[in-house]
């Protein structure tokens, strides 16, 4: 297929080949033309080949290089959802400089420079920015502070980044959900010892959801922030 042809708005979607990102995938591959991320060639090649309108955006977000190489091939970008992120438990006593670092350049840094690199094809496009972060972006617990900081970190980029671009007509968003069921999530609950009950967690696919909802805003309007909790206990 001729890219030039394509009509449907493109979106950059990373994190794309599993959990949050490729269910935000499923819901817009219908109407859109996908750009999948990932770092690994042949997972994101085996996403990309699935749908009917779509290419790799190949790229590990956390080395400078690699997307200073990728980002320059991205000249029509109508939306950016930011969906790759990792995530570390321990207390602050227990939790390495590595850590920290490790959650940070992924959560926030990686964020950040894929971003700027990216906003004059979304300015171009009065596109959007959606990114999807977490409750933990509005409240921590024992032994969440790392992953709660970069959070609340990614949001208040976010807020910066929709003054920011106001005036560029790019709108942003941020999308909080509660507790999803994704192989983050399992990792969280084998590292507490818990029980782990899928059915207590949002569905990759309900927040997919809220994405498409905030790309559904009319011109005139942004859905600045979204809270998706699950119903049960």
């Amino acid at each position: 297929m001729d890219n030039r042809l394509d009509t449907r708005p493109h979106v950059l979607i990373t994190g794309g080949t599993r959990g949050i990102g490729r269910a935000v995938a499923d819901e817009l591959a219908a109407t859109h033309h996908l750009l999948i991320g990932g770092r690994d060639r042949d997972a994101v090649d085996a996403v990309v080949a699935s749908y009917p309108s779509a290419e790799p955006f190949v790229a590990d977000l956390t080395s400078e290089d690699d997307v200073a190489a990728a980002a320059p091939g991205v000249d029509r970008l109508d939306a950016l959802v930011h969906s790759a992120g990792i995530t570390a438990m321990g207390t602050v006593e227990d939790l390495a400089r590595a850590t920290w670092r490790e959650v940070f350049e992924v959560n926030v840094v990686a964020v950040a420079d894929l971003t700027a690199r990216l906003l004059p094809a979304l300015r171009r496009a009065h596109g959007q920015v959606v990114l999807i972060n977490s409750g933990s972006g509005f409240f921590t617990s024992p032994g969440n502070s790392v992953y709660s900081a970069s959070k609340f970190a990614l949001r208040a980029f976010s807020d910066t980044l929709r003054e920011e671009e106001r005036e560029h007509g790019v709108r942003v968003t941020s999308i909080h959900p509660g507790k999803v069921d994704t192989d983050m999530q399992r990792q969280i609950v084998d590292h507490q010892g818990g029980d782990y009950r899928a059915d207590s967690y949002l569905t990759p696919e309900s927040v997919a959801r809220a994405v498409v909802f905030a790309l559904s805003a009319t011109p005139e309007a942004q859905v600045e922030s979204l809270n998706v909790r699950p119903m049960g206990r």
